[in-house]
């Protein structure tokens, strides 16, 4: 795997519908991936330089996201994630984001593959998010809410029914009642064992049950109450920008990376600069899957995960396609390195 191809001077191509091939029915084992990627971090045997955003002067929704990494352990891979976050696209009727990737050799630097990743990228999101309710939750729940219908949370809900099986009941919100609308049938086809409605307000959603995900596009804060959540809630904070300071202030704290989430304008940075300190964050994700740090330190109280969303879980997907895909002669094997000149 991860090895030989490139090394001979090819390169495997991977469309949208070949990855979701690869991918569709293997929740467990991304989940799995992303798991071990947390942890080979955790162990410093990763390299995540900062995110890059290229923005645009006169759209200021819009942004294009570089995502470089390393990630060891027994099949080492580096590569690189580049995703376009546009908004706008969803009133024509396009996916907001889009995403290619490159895997590349770690021991010779040479390309093995470029990929359409903006389901690699979706699902190492959901995944990473069912992890941290998984770990976080006092009891498996019988009901989530979400807030926002889009394609992450669809995603959120796929692997939420795989960490807890007994999960059925989903409520969920939207601006656009026809959004959450097409959510809910969406969900009733792909995903049986839940029982998805559509809820009126956002208040709703949070009164659910124990698990309550944002996957919103929102650029900045939006709330600053979340007293309607049942004690002991389980926030995932995928969108990284809806929750006021003195929410966040007010709750228990897990993060992905310390360093990559407080940047940005996320809640956590904008936290940061409120308090003038990190010290409201209790731990990463990688900490408590290590047995490093308890999951609730505080049992009751709401606590909030926020994921920036590293490089290494794009890695640890997409090497799963990757390999996939070589044992299944998926893709398009091309040359990749010229024939002549300097060798």
């Amino acid at each position: 795997m991860v090895k030989g191809k490139a090394e001979v001077g090819r390169i495997r191509f991977l469309s949208g519908d070949q990855v979701a091939a690869l991918l569709n029915g293997r929740e467990q084992e991304i989940l799995d991936a992303v798991a071990e990627a947390y942890l080979a971090h955790q162990q410093g045997q990763s390299s995540l330089p900062h995110s890059s955003f290229l923005r645009f002067p006169d759209q200021p929704r819009d942004r294009i996201i570089s995502l470089a990494a390393y990630l060891g352990g027994a099949t080492p891979v580096a590569g690189l994630k580049w995703i376009a976050s546009f908004p706008g696209n969803l009133d024509q009727g396009l996916p907001r984001a889009s995403a290619v990737m490159v895997l590349n050799s770690a021991t010779t630097g040479l390309p093995l593959a470029i990929l359409e990743a903006s389901l690699v990228s979706a699902r190492r999101t959901a995944a990473s998010a069912a992890l941290a309710a998984q770990r976080l939750v006092a009891e498996p729940p019988a009901s989530a809410g979400l807030i926002a219908a889009g394609p992450i949370n669809f995603e959120v809900a796929r692997f939420l029914s795989v960490v807890f099986p007994g999960l059925s009941d989903l409520a969920v919100f939207d601006l656009s009642r026809e959004r959450a609308e097409a959510f809910v049938r969406r969900c009733r086809r792909e995903l049986p064992r839940l029982s998805p409605r559509v809820v009126a307000t956002a208040r709703e959603a949070m009164t659910t049950g124990a698990v309550l995900c944002y996957a919103t596009t929102a650029g900045e804060p939006h709330v600053r109450d979340l007293s309607a959540c049942p004690p002991g809630t389980v926030i995932l904070h995928v969108s990284l920008r809806d929750l006021a300071p003195e929410v966040i202030l007010a709750a228990n704290n897990v993060v992905d990376d310390v360093d990559h989430v407080a940047r940005a304008q996320t809640s956590i940075h904008l936290t940061e600069q409120q308090a003038g300190s990190r010290q409201f964050i209790w731990c990463s994700l990688g900490e408590i899957l290590a047995g490093a740090a308890p999951p609730r330190p505080h049992p009751g109280g709401l606590t909030i995960f926020s994921p920036f969303g590293l490089g290494i879980l794009d890695l640890a997907v997409a090497r799963l396609v990757l390999e996939k895909a070589e044992r299944t002669g998926q893709g398009l094997d091309l040359p990749f390195l010229p024939t002549t000149g300097e060798p």
